[in-house]
């Protein structure tokens, strides 16, 4: 784990990230090139009448799980990329009051491209309530 790499990409992702995203508390745990860990917690605004973290949050984390992965993996090209596609099977549901969920992202296979990845949504216990598979382009 590499406390210089949280840093960049916190740094880069508070300079050009969405304000929604922002202001879901996001907090990276772990980065090494390529892999990324991370938390939200789960707040009251984030999950629906049937008692759960919403699926719209859910996605929204995925995608921004796949964003810290591409800034941590070039420096020079971190501004430069869209996602193409993320693909997400729900598990289970994440009940409202969990406190707060693990985020882990990690490129499976980086190419000068396209970047291809995988996000796994945790419960506090270790269960995986959510997977996606997901394709990033550098532009």
């Amino acid at each position: 784990m590499s406390a210089e790499l949280i840093d960049s990409i916190t740094a880069r992702y508070a300079e050009g990230g969405a304000a929604l995203m922002h202001e879901m508390g996001l907090k990276i745990t772990e980065a090494e090139p390529g892999r990324v860990r991370f938390t939200l917690p789960v707040a009251k605004r984030l999950t629906h009448g049937g008692g759960v973290l919403s699926g719209q949050a859910i996605l929204a984390c995925m995608d921004t799980g796949m964003v810290f992965v591409m800034l941590s993996l070039d420096d020079d090209r971190a501004a430069t990329f869209t996602t193409v596609q993320l693909q997400t099977s729900f598990k289970r549901g994440v009940p409202a009051d969990v406190g707060e969920v693990t985020f882990e992202a990690h490129a499976t296979k980086p190419g000068r491209t396209l970047v291809f990845g995988e996000i796994d949504l945790y419960l506090p216990d270790g269960t995986r309530a959510a997977h996606a598979t997901t394709t990033y382009m550098w532009i």
